[in-house]
């Protein structure tokens, strides 16, 4: 896949690169940019592997892959009575820092300290709450510990085998002894040292040259032998029954098994815990692995979670009756990822980039009234392969927010043929409509179920999604001229200079408008009831609600038409400039101050994207994989619907419910009533709109769940603007069932 890093003006999204030197309605830029009205950052859902630098009775410390580490305190963490090197319980709770000959203990939650002075001869090897494990220059093992806060003592370890190796030392779920893996006449066996007195105990004789362990103060687990820590001299340890998963650590008397090496297609791995006194299995942590680890206090934590965007690590403790029980205790955030395309629609932000990991994937963000965003990244589409870019795209891929909760978008194949793809309303959805071998074209803008599609070949292809469709649909090929399509409506440049058509797609009939253009326009937008055109040279906006015929700055492009609104970027102030013709006279002002640095991503050009439904603008602010949004502050057009899929069947239930779609020109939420011919109201559905459409579903139960009957039914829907601004709509109906 080959993606061009060079911004060029190009025709993208409906936005036709034009050359554009004549000002006709002076820029009047406001001394300061508008503040960002919320920040949201697109992150892989790749999950990461932690691990946890330290994890005691007061908190834990942790590092995500490579990144810095983090430190959690427990909230409840309740701090002993007394503290010290004399008490080797309370080192549940220290930190051990080594520096040179020199390990400094810190007991969290109470602070006291403690300073271990490694003597000359002698090199650390491990610590474990308040002992530190050290080797002497003919192999001997010592175990210090301070008295009275700064006199280091010595006990030497006795009971480790003479000519002994050690290959690995492991804390585990103790601060009362740590384990020794240590090979002698070509064996490897592990064994624990008792910190209290410096007692070494060989327990097991391994067949791996680096065996698995786990162990606590009842347990000690290697190579799939299990033996209790206190069982008799000579006691042989218990044979356990391999698995794929391996031994992560022992909690109480339940051994933890994770990270399997293996899973099968479809399922997720698992953290699970078998009891080492019965030998029954459960399941602790469903979709856990990648950061498992035994805590000083003899629990343990382990990572779990669908996707990185809810990745949590979780606190395992032992409960009174010898169970387990896990806490969510952080969330692990994710890593950015780089933004591929934008679009804004109906009161939700769509990003396009590779958060499954290759692959690439739209994400929505929905954003309330205001342009605030209010919830989590959500996946809006399946994993996507990418698409080949044309030399020099300003955006790739190109793609449209439709305002239905759906993106239409522009997929090339590695030879060149062009798609036009629907995703949006599943994970596992793709709409797609060939355009029988077109390639090097653009989207030329859409809504709703249509999506305008220009090839290079000279022909304009409009493409139809409509509701319930398994694909896309030409239902219009014509030769390529400036268009937009805005509801059920294409508007296309009229026979005359100036004039511009508007034809109903599904009537067939037409409108024709005299813009006052003094051309036949070159480009065409429409939103709401405005109709934007341009020359080149001059531009302006019809307003068809009133006959207004208001002049628009034509100086930069390319522009992009909202509701009451235009945006143009100027490429070497690299100001985004807003003008409002609302009112009916144009005025400018600098909406943001975009980074200088061109980036290849995006929808109108590249950088921003504009909400043609609601408003507001979003746009790259310079940091990988952040888009910030600005509140346009023109005032949005009352609700009214663009496009109805209302129809009548026959019969309905569960499986096959009623579900029409009323496409509103902004977000809102609604009440659906269905009506018996008596009179009677049989249910009613409420919602909020999907974007700005109105989806709701009707199974054909009463309120109560009983069956409503067949017969004539009344349906009247009540739509709420969600800005708050301009009256309710009602729409009415009537369908038969039965």
């Amino acid at each position: 896949m080959s993606r061009s890093r060079r911004l060029v003006h190009a025709a993208v999204g409906g936005v036709v690169a034009l050359s554009c030197t004549v000002l006709t309605a002076p820029a009047q830029a406001a001394p300061e940019a508008d503040e960002a009205v919320g920040t949201v950052r697109l992150v892989t859902e790749k999950r990461v592997t932690v691990d946890y630098p330290w994890a005691g009775a007061s908190g834990f410390q942790y590092r995500p892959g490579t990144t810095s580490v983090t430190t959690v305190d427990y909230p409840d963490a309740t701090p002993p009575d007394h503290a010290g090197p004399d008490d080797l319980a309370s080192g549940t709770d220290v930190v051990n820092t080594r520096d040179g000959q020199t390990v400094t203990q810190r007991h969290r939650s109470t602070g006291v300290t403690a300073t271990v002075t490694i003597p000359s001869g002698q090199a650390y090897r491990a610590a474990a709450g308040w002992s530190v494990l050290t080797m002497d220059g003919t192999g001997a093992l010592h175990v210090l510990r301070t008295v009275e806060g700064t006199l280091t003592v010595d006990t030497p370890v006795t009971g480790f085998p003479a000519g002994a190796r050690p290959v690995l030392y492991r804390t585990g779920g103790s601060v009362g002894r740590l384990a020794i893996v240590y090979v002698l006449d070509g064996k490897t066996s592990v064994g624990l040292v008792d910190l209290a007195d410096g007692a070494f105990r060989t327990y097991v004789t391994s067949d791996e040259a680096t065996p698995q362990l786990a162990f606590n103060d009842r347990w000690l687990v290697a190579d799939w032998k299990a033996i209790r820590v206190d069982a008799e001299p000579g006691t042989e340890p218990t044979a356990l029954t391999r698995t794929v998963a391996q031994p992560e650590a022992v909690v109480g008397d339940q051994l933890l098994l994770g990270n399997p090496t293996f899973v099968q297609g479809g399922t997720e791995a698992a953290l699970t815990a078998r009891s080492l006194i019965t030998g029954a299995s459960s399941t602790v942590l469903t979709s856990s692995f990648g950061g498992i680890d035994p805590t000083l206090d003899g629990g343990a934590l382990a990572t779990a979670g669908p996707s990185s965007l809810d990745w949590n690590i979780h606190r395992i403790t032992l409960t009174d009756s010898g169970g387990l029980t896990t806490t969510k205790v952080a969330r692990v955030p994710a890593a950015a990822t780089g933004v591929q395309g934008l679009a804004v629609a109906g009161g939700e932000l769509f990003l396009n980039g590779a958060t499954p990991g290759a692959s690439l994937r739209y994400s929505g963000f929905q954003l309330d009234a205001d342009g605030r965003p209010t919830g989590a990244q959500t996946p809006r589409s399946p994993a996507l392969s990418g698409t080949t870019c044309l030399p020099g795209d300003a955006a790739c891929p190109q793609l449209e927010a439709l305002g239905d909760g759906r993106v239409g978008y522009l997929w090339t194949d590695s030879a060149g043929q062009e798609s036009v793809l629907n995703v949006g309303l599943d994970t596992s959805t793709i709409l797609s409509e060939p355009t029988d071998g077109d390639s090097g074209g653009r989207l030329a803008g859409g809504t709703g179920r249509y999506v305008l599609y220009n090839g290079s070949s000279g022909k304009q292809w409009l493409v139809d999604f409509p509701r319930a469709a398994t694909g896309g649909e030409t239902t219009l090929t014509r030769d390529r001229t400036a268009a937009a399509v805005w509801g059920q409506t294409l508007w296309t440049p009229g026979s005359t200079q100036g004039s511009v058509s508007g034809r109903n797609l599904k009537t067939g009939t037409t409108t024709t408008l005299a813009t006052g253009a003094p051309c036949i326009p070159t480009d065409i937008q429409a939103v709401n009831t405005w109709l934007y055109w341009t020359c080149g040279g001059t531009a302006g906006v019809y307003d068809r609600a009133t006959n207004r015929k208001i002049t628009v700055p034509a100086d930069h492009g390319p522009a992009r038409l909202a509701d009451g609104f235009l945006l143009r970027e100027n490429r070497t102030t690299h100001e985004l400039l807003l003008t409002d013709f609302h009112t009916g006279t144009a005025t400018t002002r600098t909406l943001v101050k975009l980074p200088a640095t061109d980036q290849n991503t995006g929808g109108s050009n590249g950088r921003w994207a504009v909400d043609r439904f609601g408003g507001h603008v979003a746009y790259l602010n310079g940091t990988y994989g952040e888009v910030s949004i600005v509140a346009s502050g023109v005032p949005t057009s009352p609700l009214a619907q663009m496009e109805a899929q209302v129809y009548s069947p026959s019969v309905i239930g569960r499986s096959m419910p009623w579900s029409p779609v009323w496409q509103l020109n902004k977000p809102s939420t609604w009440t659906l009533t269905l009506t018996k011919a008596s009179g009677t109201v049989v249910r009613t559905l409420t919602g909020a709109s999907t974007g700005a459409a109105v989806r709701p579903a009707w199974d054909g139960t009463t309120d109560t769940g009983a069956g409503a009957g067949s017969g004539p039914f009344t349906w009247r829907l009540t739509a709420h603007p969600g800005d708050g601004r301009g009256p309710d709509l009602t729409l009415s109906g009537t369908m038969t069932l039965g």
